[in-house]
């Protein structure tokens, strides 16, 4: 366990760090965009793994000296697939590059995402979608925004008239979660319009802050998956908490991200 670090330096405000958060994923987001295009090959895990560490260590090589200039006292998370509480303090919760395996495959949907947490509460998000030049900002008590454009979740108030969206949290998933997730897609596939799966999370939850789709949810997940989906969706005044309805935390072993009016629906279904 990571030692406890300090709380914030009031002499900084969040706003102005939320600014530079945004300058530091748009600079690491061009630097993977130039590595974008072409199919990348490989014939083993280790080759794949090796791929995808080569596309983390371009973006952090941007990321972490901007970060750690701005929080010299925050803490790194370095395993952007871990969960569970962080020890109190401030700690910087980045995805180097959401959706890695997408850019692998030349496939649009990646990001790359910087969180402040402080003391287990996210304050303070970007999110940079390079392919559309996209930065989706969020602090708490200041709203969500879209290149400087306030966001806002759907009003839709019928599930049986709603997009909705899940995603595999990892590969080489538990049994036991798999099973829940196939049996959760059949139960929306009945109550939903329509369904979408497909990684990475992020951008599921861009959709439902934006009002672009009405709900997400995922069973498992990281910190790095989830935090800065949950503040853009809250601030954009939409409903977090877990499959059963219960509040969220990074230790919960389910989500769902929606828009108000659907939200108790689609609780009602997930927890069947």
């Amino acid at each position: 366990m990571p030692e406890t670090l300090p709380t914030t330096d009031a002499a900084v405000s969040d706003a102005y760090l939320l600014g530079q958060t945004a300058v530091a994923v748009r600079e690491a987001g061009a630097a993977l965009l130039e590595r974008f295009g072409e199919v990348v090959r490989y014939d083993s895990r280790d080759e794949l793994m090796r791929a995808l560490a080569a596309n983390d260590e371009t973006a952090l090589g941007i990321l972490r000296p901007h970060l750690t200039s701005l929080r010299p006292g925050a803490g790194w998370v370095e395993d952007e697939l871990a969960g569970g509480a962080l020890p109190p303090g401030e700690w910087w919760v980045v995805d180097p590059a959401e959706g890695n395996v997408n850019h692998l495959h030349g496939l649009p949907d990646w990001a790359v995402t910087a969180t402040l947490v402080r003391d287990n509460q996210p304050v303070l998000t970007a999110v940079h979608l390079p392919l559309t030049g996209e930065t989706y900002t969020a602090l708490t008590g200041a709203g969500a925004h879209l290149d400087g454009l306030p966001l806002e979740v759907s009003p839709r108030t019928d599930l049986g008239l709603s997009l909705v969206a899940t995603s595999q949290a990892r590969p080489d998933e538990d049994e036991t979660v798999v099973r829940r997730v196939g049996s959760s897609i059949t139960a929306m596939l009945h109550d939903a319009l329509v369904v979408r799966t497909s990684v990475p999370a992020t951008l599921h939850l861009l959709d439902v802050a934006a009002g672009r789709i009405d709900a997400f949810w995922q069973f498992a997940g990281a910190r790095a998956d989830l935090l800065p989906g949950a503040l853009l969706v809250t601030e954009a005044g939409g409903q977090i908490s877990d499959a059963e309805g219960h509040p969220w935390t990074p230790q919960s072993e389910s989500f769902l991200a929606a828009a108000p009016g659907v939200h108790a629906q689609a609780v009602a279904t997930l927890s069947r």
